[in-house]
């Protein structure tokens, strides 16, 4: 039986793929397949078995030509390319928190990695005429948490917007672009954070994980989504069998967006 999703001889880059969503993404991809190099600041204590990897700061345009010269000397070009990397560390305590470098820091960390490896990636894939490009950004663009995530969603709805006019450049060339935008997922990191506040609550993680839910308004679904989860739909995007979808936004949620 031929498999829903084969990414043979494909070669695809995941960016923050040691941890996450970006882990989980960069094991599907390779296990569909797809011959997958991955990267962040420190080399993984385990190494993930027939995933390559490149140890470098993508906040730098330093870190960005280094990654990208590794996709051409390790890979010989790039099909597929998931930019997963995100986060945010800004103060709490809404604007007036938030100083030059904060903002400079959200921006380095969820726009410029992207906007500097589609800028060395993508003229290689426009010659060959075929490749996507998704582009992972999140739900808070849409609606941001003025306490604490205004500059990181801001970026993301940068993100959003630069994908969305790239993908009106290169599609006619045959390259897709597309957006995947997560929730909560329930990751390592999500999981010590529920632990945390539900100690402080005085009760279990499932009293944080409540926590967490109410502070998002409420996910319908009754939980974050998980890794898999989120790897499974960009694995969808990135194959052949989403060969129309370009431009898109998808959202991963559990329902958390209010709103149509």
């Amino acid at each position: 039986m031929i498999p829903f999703i084969n990414l043979e001889g494909k070669r695809a880059l995941v960016t923050s793929g040691t941890r996450g969503g970006g882990a989980a993404t960069a094991r599907l991809l390779r296990d569909l397949g797809a011959t997958v190099l991955t990267t962040a600041r420190n080399r993984p204590e385990v190494p993930e078995d027939g995933i390559d990897f490149v140890a470098t700061d993508l906040t730098s345009p330093e870190g960005c030509a280094t990654l990208a010269e590794a996709v051409r000397d390790r890979l010989g070009g790039v099909d597929i390319v998931v930019h997963m990397l995100g986060g945010s560390s800004s103060p709490a305590g809404g604007f007036a928190a938030l100083g030059d470098a904060d903002w400079m820091r959200e921006l380095n960390l969820n726009l410029m990695p992207a906007v500097r490896l589609d800028r060395a990636l993508l003229p290689d894939m426009i010659a060959r005429g075929h490749g996507v490009i998704i582009h992972v950004s999140s739900i808070q663009r849409i609606m941001p948490l003025p306490e604490a995530t205004t500059a990181y969603a801001a970026a993301k709805a940068a993100l959003s917007t630069y994908s969305k006019a790239l993908s009106k450049e290169v599609s006619p060339k045959g390259i897709r672009v597309v957006r995947v935008a997560p929730g909560w997922i329930e990751t390592e990191a999500a999981i010590r954070f529920a632990e945390r506040l539900g100690t402080e609550a005085g009760g279990d993680i499932e009293e944080g994980k409540r926590i967490i839910m109410a502070s998002l308004g409420g996910i319908p679904l009754g939980r974050p989504s998980t890794p898999q989860e989120i790897a499974n739909l960009i694995a969808f995007l990135a194959s052949d069998r989403a060969g129309s979808i370009t431009g898109s936004e998808f959202v991963i949620d559990g329902g958390t967006v209010p709103t149509v």
